[in-house]
């Protein structure tokens, strides 16, 4: 089984709707029924964020987003899938129950 990133994309910071929500958790139910469920959450808006860079000495803290960007990662799931065909499948699941777009990437293995 190989790990795989799904990132939640989003061009507002609007929450979830109580009929998205539901439909998220119908899917992460079925996720850990599965077995392909490892992690979830959902993001607070990237004006929280703070940038760190520890390179060069003393670390300097920036307030905002990495990115100035129309989208952003609104939240993220981490599954287990058998192949990359079962997660596409499982990112397109994800896409719709959230009613966003989803980037699917696979974890680097050692």
């Amino acid at each position: 089984m190989a790990q795989y990133l799904m990132s939640v994309l989003f061009d507002s910071n609007d929450l979830a709707t109580d009929e998205e929500m539901a439909a998220i958790d119908v899917f992460n139910t079925q996720l850990q029924a599965d077995g392909h469920w490892v992690f979830a959450g959902g993001l607070a808006s990237p004006d929280t964020a703070t940038v760190i860079d520890g390179r060069g000495g003393e670390p300097v803290f920036t307030d905002g987003p990495y990115l100035e960007s129309k989208e952003h990662v609104a939240g993220f799931w981490i599954i287990e899938a058998a192949d990359l065909d079962v997660a596409l499948r499982l990112a397109a699941q994800g896409s719709q129950s959230c009613n966003r777009r989803v980037e699917l990437r696979p974890f680097l293995t050692a």
